[in-house]
C-alpha cells in the first residue's frame, strides 16, 4: 500500500525581484522596530527620561526631531524605547489570540457532536460581543496593566480568528487527501495529527501577522483610554494618554505616536497580506 503524503498544496519559489516596493518599506520598518525592540540606544538620540523642563513643549527641529513632551523629553527617544514594550503587547496579544482560537477552532470542527455544538456555541456568544467590549470587560475585572492589556486584546480578536480555522479544519476533513487516508485504514489521530491540522493551519502564518498589527492598534487605544499601561511608560498608546492634554498647544505628541502606530499597522498588514497570497498561491 502505498503512503499518502501530508504536503497537499506546494509552495512557488519566492522571486525578490518581483516583490512589490510596498512590502520591502514594510520589510525596512519591521527591520527597524526589530532594532529599537532589541537595542533601543543605537537609534534613539536623548535619554528618554531625562526631565528638561527649559525645553518642554519645543516643536520638531534638528535638535529634537519629534519635538519634547511636557516635561521637555525628546519624543522621537521615547518613541524608539516604547517600541519594545508596544511589539511585546502586540506579538503576546496576537499570540493570545491564535491559540485561543486554535483551541476553539480545532474543539469546535473535530470534537464530537455534542462537545462540538457547544463550543461552537459559546465561540458565537464571544462573536456577538464587540472585540474592545470583551477588552474593557475584562480590564474592569481584573484592573489595567500590560499583562491583562494582552489578555484582553488577545480574547477581542479570538472569536474571529477561531470561525476561520473551524471553516479550514473542516475543509480539509472534506479533501481528497484526508479520504484516501481514511480508506488505506489510518487512525483518527493520525489523520488529524499528519493530515488535516497540517493543511488547514498553513494560514496562521499570514493570520499571525495580521493580528500583530490589530493587536497595537488595539493596545494603544486602550492605553489612550487609561486602561493599559500607565505613564511614565513610552508605550505608544501611553504617550498618546499623555499628550491628549496638550494637543491644542503640542499638536505633534498626539500627531507623532498616532502615525507611528498607523505606520507600523500598515507594514503588520501589508506582510500578512502578501504572506496570505504567497500561501494561497501554492494551494491552487
Amino acid at each position: 500500500m502505498t503512503a499518502v503524503s501530508t504536503a497537499s498544496v506546494v509552495t512557488p519559489p519566492l522571486r525578490l525581484s518581483r516583490l512589490p516596493w510596498g512590502l520591502y518599506a514594510a520589510g525596512l520598518l519591521g527591520l527597524l522596530l526589530a532594532i529599537a525592540a532589541i537595542a533601543p540606544q543605537l537609534l534613539a538620540t536623548h535619554d528618554p527620561y531625562a526631565l528638561d523642563y527649559a525645553h518642554a513643549l519645543r516643536g520638531p527641529s534638528f535638535a529634537n526631531w519629534f519635538g519634547t513632551d511636557e516635561s521637555g523629553r525628546d519624543l522621537y527617544s521615547r518613541i524608539i524605547f516604547g517600541a519594545r514594550e508596544s511589539l511585546l503587547i502586540g506579538l503576546g496579544a496576537a499570540g493570545v489570540g491564535i491559540v485561543l482560537s486554535l483551541i476553539l477552532g480545532s474543539l469546535a470542527a473535530l470534537a464530537v457532536k455534542p462537545a462540538a455544538v457547544v463550543v461552537d456555541r459559546v465561540v458565537e456568544v464571544m462573536f456577538a460581543f464587540p472585540a474592545l467590549l470583551l477588552a474593557l470587560l475584562l480590564i474592569a475585572i481584573a484592573g489595567p496593566s500590560a499583562l491583562t492589556e494582552i489578555f484582553a486584546v488577545g480574547l477581542g480578536t479570538a472569536p474571529g480568528y477561531a470561525r476561520m480555522i473551524r471553516g479550514q479544519i473542516l475543509s480539509a476533513k472534506n479533501s481528497g487527501y484526508v479520504e484516501a487516508a481514511t480508506a488505506l485504514g489510518h487512525s483518527r489521530a493520525r489523520i488529524i495529527g499528519a493530515h488535516i491540522l497540517p493543511n488547514a493551519l498553513r494560514p496562521l502564518v499570514a493570520v499571525f501577522a495580521l493580528s500583530v498589527g490589530q493587536s497595537i492598534v488595539w493596545a494603544s487605544s486602550l492605553s489612550f483610554l487609561g486602561l493599559g499601561v500607565a505613564p511614565p511608560s513610552s508605550e505608544w498608546g501611553a504617550l498618546l494618554d499623555a499628550g491628549r492634554g496638550y494637543i491644542t498647544q503640542a499638536g505633534w505628541l498626539e500627531v507623532v505616536p498616532g502615525l507611528v502606530i498607523v505606520a507600523v499597522a500598515l507594514a503588520a498588514t501589508t506582510i500578512g497580506r502578501h504572506l496570505q497570497a504567497y500561501l494561497e498561491k501554492g494551494e491552487k
